[in-house]
C-alpha cells in the first residue's frame, strides 16, 4: 500500500540532495545526515561535521575501480564507507567519487574502509536515493545525533523499497499524427509521487498481437542526433516497422540506462578514454544498467495489454517484461543506424550486454 506522507519525505529528500542540502535517513532509532559528494560546498561540509568527521560513502562498483574490495570491511557490502584521512579535503573527496580524471590524476590511496554496523542500510538508502536523483552515488555521511527539525528526513526501509511503477497514473489521451505514422494516439503517464513523465505511442490499430518497442530516452540521440548511439534511428524506425501491422511505443524517460543526461554525459568522457559503455557506468559507480522495466510492465497493463511481440534485439527486456507477468510471444530483430562513431558502442551491446546483434 502506498504512503503519500512517506513519498512526499522521500520526494523532498530527493530535491534536497539535488539542491546542495543535508538529508537525514533514519532505520529505527539511529540515522545517518548526508550530503551528496558532487554538490558539497566547504560550508556545508562544514555544517555535517560539527559533530566530527564525515565518512565518504561509495557504491562497491566505484570501490572497485578504486582497487578496495580486497578490504574485508568492503568485501560484499552494497556500500563502502570510506574513513577520511586528513589529506582527504573536499576537493579530494569529489575525486574520489568522480572517475573522470583517474587516468589524468591517479589516486594512490590509501582507502581505508569501516563497517557501517546498524547504520548500514540508512546508507545503501542514501545511495539509492543519490541514485533517484540522477547524482553521482557518494555521499559525505555522518552519524544523526541530533535533532534537525528542519532536514529532510527520510526512511531508510522506505527509500529501498520504493518503486515507481506502482504509482503511475494515466493523466492525459491525444491524437498525435507523426511522419509515417498518422494514425497515433499518445498516452501520458505520470508517477503521483512527481517523478519524470512516460508516454505510450499507440500506433495504428493492431492485428492481432501488438508489436511493442520500449525505448529508453536519449536526448542526445533522439534529439540532437548523435552518432554516439544508434538511439535516434532506432526510435524512427521503431515507430515506421509498427505501424505497418499496429502496436505500442513505450517511451521511458530512463536516460543513459537509467543514470540520467548529466551522468550519461561523464559516461561518455569516459568513453573519449578509451572505456566502453559498461566500464564507464561502473566506474562512476553505477550498474551497468540501471533501468527499471517494471515500468514498461504496468504501462502494458494500464493499456489492458498482457501478450506481445517484443521489437528488440536485447532477451534482458523480454525476461524482465516475463517476470512481470507479461507474455513475449516472439523478439523480433531491430537493428539500425551504424556508423563508424558507434561501432564499439554496438560491439559492447553484443558482447557484453547479450544483444543479438
Amino acid at each position: 500500500m502506498i504512503d503519500p506522507a512517506s513519498d512526499l519525505a522521500l520526494a523532498r529528500a530527493v530535491d534536497d540532495l539535488r539542491r546542495g542540502e543535508i538529508i537525514r535517513v533514519t532505520d529505527g532509532e539511529q540515522g545517518l545526515d548526508l550530503l551528496a559528494a558532487e554538490l558539497a560546498t566547504a560550508e556545508r561540509l562544514g555544517e555535517l561535521e560539527q559533530g566530527g568527521p564525515a565518512d565518504l560513502l561509495i557504491t562497491p562498483e566505484r570501490a572497485a575501480t578504486l582497487n578496495m574490495l580486497n578490504q574485508r570491511t568492503a568485501a560484499g557490502a552494497d556500500v563502502i564507507a570510506i574513513t577520511r584521512r586528513s589529506w582527504h579535503d573536499l576537493v579530494t573527496s569529489l575525486a574520489t567519487a568522480d572517475p573522470v580524471d583517474d587516468l589524468s590524476k591517479p589516486f594512490k590511496g590509501p582507502f581505508p574502509t569501516r563497517p557501517l554496523g546498524a547504520l548500514h542500510r540508512a546508507g545503501a538508502a542514501g545511495i539509492a536515493l543519490a541514485k533517484r536523483a540522477a547524482l553521482l552515488p557518494a555521499l559525505f555521511a555522518t552519524p544523526a545525533e541530533s535533532s534537525a527539525p528542519n532536514r529532510a528526513q527520510a526512511d531508510a526501509a522506505a527509500a529501498l523499497n520504493w518503486r515507481r511503477a506502482p504509482r503511475l497514473k494515466i493523466i492525459s489521451r491525444a491524437r498525435l499524427p507523426l511522419d509515417g505514422a498518422e494514425d497515433t494516439q499518445v498516452v501520458a503517464f505520470r508517477p503521483t509521487d512527481g517523478g519524470p513523465e512516460h508516454l505510450a505511442l499507440l500506433i495504428g490499430q493492431a492485428e492481432g498481437t501488438p508489436l511493442v518497442r520500449l525505448h529508453s530516452a536519449c536526448l542526445t540521440g533522439d534529439v540532437l542526433g548523435s552518432l554516439k548511439c544508434d538511439c535516434g534511428p532506432q526510435l524512427r524506425a521503431a515507430v515506421s516497422r509498427i505501424a505497418e501491422t499496429g502496436g505500442i511505443l513505450l517511451y521511458l524517460q530512463q536516460e543513459g540506462r537509467g543514470i540520467g543526461l548529466l551522468n550519461k554525459l561523464r559516461a561518455y568522457q569516459l568513453q573519449d578514454q578509451g572505456f566502453d559503455t559498461v566500464d564507464a557506468n561502473l566506474r562512476l559507480g553505477f550498474g551497468e544498467d540501471e533501468r527499471d522495466f517494471d515500468l514498461a510492465a504496468a504501462m502494458l497493463y494500464m493499456l489492458d495489454v498482457q501478450q506481445i511481440r517484443l521489437l528488440s534485439n536485447n532477451p534482458a527486456k523480454a525476461q524482465a517484461l516475463a517476470e512481470q507477468g507479461i507474455t513475449v510471444e516472439q523478439l523480433v530483430p531491430h537493428s539500425f543506424g551504424e556508423n563508424p562513431h558507434n561501432s564499439r558502442y554496438l560491439e559492447t551491446k553484443r558482447d557484453r550486454q547479450g544483444h543479438r546483434l
